[in-house]
């Protein structure tokens, strides 16, 4: 966890700017603290905490099976923690978030401090979602990565090693292929810091971009390697427009299409206009759904597509519409989601492919104490990040009363358009789940708790 500063061009400096082997002891201490505090829920479960879709992304890696949305790359990461229960596989989830965190202090002026450091990760691992995601196995902690690593190579390529570019630049990479929202997410938060940098007035430092750019273009990249050999094809995750279909039909738009349609010999969806149900996860992942007597993801996407482009030709001010609401209702939905009863997928999974741990997956209290996070909800997780999504917006208002630092302005520009550009991802290609939205509304109290560490603490050169 070294906070290596770089002056300029200049070559890194110790841990603080000194080589002190008691500065050193402090950042290890400090380090490890970071990781065992973020690793808290996980270590509490007694097992790293499970989703339904985890077993996805086993099944995608370890067969070589297609699966709608799992990433096999990131099942394969998931695959090389087996031997050691997924341990080592949180851990250096939670390693990461520690050490992006470290950095991002540091480049804004509160480098140097491993006690600062930590006591910003405790505090921003009690009042928000960040802990439950860095210890989950799921890809859900990279979109908040991928967010802070694009901010630091656009803002703080001059103050960052050559390690930490590269470092920062693979990051964003194996984000994109983790998830296709987070691909849709790396290449949305990099062209609208792209177009933020025309808006003068904005007074931001100049992005740099070109790194950043070619950290995504390597990511999109990999997800076509990787795939093709893992699952031997040469494409993109599976199901992107399934999960677009899936909003339009809870939306009621598939309704109106097929009510308009129906009967259409050249339309075999019409066939089940009745047994299709109101909601997107049930029409997806529902047993026996007409979904998957169309042929799933695979045999339906041909019908599936043309009836999206029909749609979008006949009904533009409902797509329009629906898709705003969509945004909206992304945007004001980010509660903490602990799976508790929907597991039996990933049961299966490790039934079929780790069989092994399942008694230590079946002992965990996510199985058996069925953690209720709604009281975190309440007086936590939901008002802390409403009200430091709020200051956030504050302090860029203010920004000139409160003398922010040009870096620390660009790092909220760039959380504002993340939290906006997942919400109409997420909303619009899927629909709205409090899932989707509380993976990054984590990094708004961190954010806010770097604006008061300036205000109150003179700041220390990096």
């Amino acid at each position: 966890m070294a906070d290596s500063a770089i002056a300029g061009k200049g070559a890194p400096a110790g841990i603080d700017g000194s080589a002190g082997a008691a500065s050193r002891a402090s950042w290890i201490i400090a380090g490890a603290a970071m990781v065992l505090v973020l690793l808290a829920p996980a270590i509490w479960n007694g097992f790293p905490i499970i989703f339904p879709d985890t077993g996805g992304y086993l099944i995608a890696a370890m067969t070589g099976t297609p699966m709608l949305g799992r990433s096999a790359l990131y099942g394969l990461f998931l695959t090389a923690g087996i031997p050691f229960a997924f341990w080592p596989c949180v851990i250096l989830q939670c390693a990461l978030v520690a050490w992006l965190f470290i950095v991002t202090l540091r480049v804004n002026g509160l480098g140097g401090r491993p006690w600062l450091a930590l006591g910003i990760v405790a505090l921003t691992t009690v009042t928000t979602s960040l802990p439950w995601f860095a210890g989950q196995l799921m890809p859900d902690i990279l979109f908040a990565a991928a967010v802070l690593a694009l901010y630091l190579l656009a803002f703080a390529h001059e103050r960052l090693a050559r390690w930490e570019r590269y470092m920062l630049a693979a990051v964003t990479a194996i984000t994109v292929p983790s998830h296709m929202a987070a691909a849709a997410l790396c290449v949305a938060v990099t062209a609208a810091l792209w177009l933020l940098s025309f808006i003068r007035r904005l007074s931001l430092p100049a992005p740099r971009l070109s790194f950043a750019a070619a950290a995504v273009i390597a990511g999109i990249a990999l997800s076509l390697v990787s795939n093709l050999a893992l699952i031997g094809k040469f494409g993109f995750t599976p199901g992107g427009s399934s999960f677009l279909f899936g909003r339009l039909l809870e939306d009621g738009i598939i309704e109106q299409y097929l009510e308009d349609k129906c009967p259409d010999p050249s339309l075999r969806i019409c066939a089940y206009q009745d047994e299709i149900p109101e909601l997107a996860d049930d029409w997806l992942w529902g047993e026996g759904t007409a979904f998957y007597k169309l042929g799933s993801w695979d045999g339906f996407a041909e019908e599936q597509s043309r009836i999206i482009r029909d749609t979008l030709w006949l009904y533009p001010l409902e797509h329009l519409t629906t898709a705003i609401v969509a945004t909206l209702g992304q945007v004001v939905s980010f509660e903490t989601e602990v799976s508790i009863h929907d597991n039996e997928p990933t049961f299966q999974a490790f039934a079929d492919l780790a069989p092994d741990l399942v008694p230590a997956l079946m002992s965990a209290r996510q199985q058996h104490d069925q953690p209720d996070v709604v009281p975190l909800n309440k007086y936590l997780h939901v008002p802390v990040g409403a009200l430091a999504i709020g200051g956030v917006v504050l302090a860029l208002l203010l920004r000139r009363r409160l003398d922010l630092t040009p870096e620390t302005a660009a790092l909220c520009f760039t959380l504002l358009l993340a939290l906006l550009a997942n919400a109409a991802i997420c909303g619009i290609f899927s629909h709205p789940v409090d899932r989707y939205q509380s993976r990054l509304v984590l990094l708004a109290p961190f954010v806010v708790a770097i604006l008061a560490a300036q205000r109150w603490r003179a700041p220390v050169k990096a």
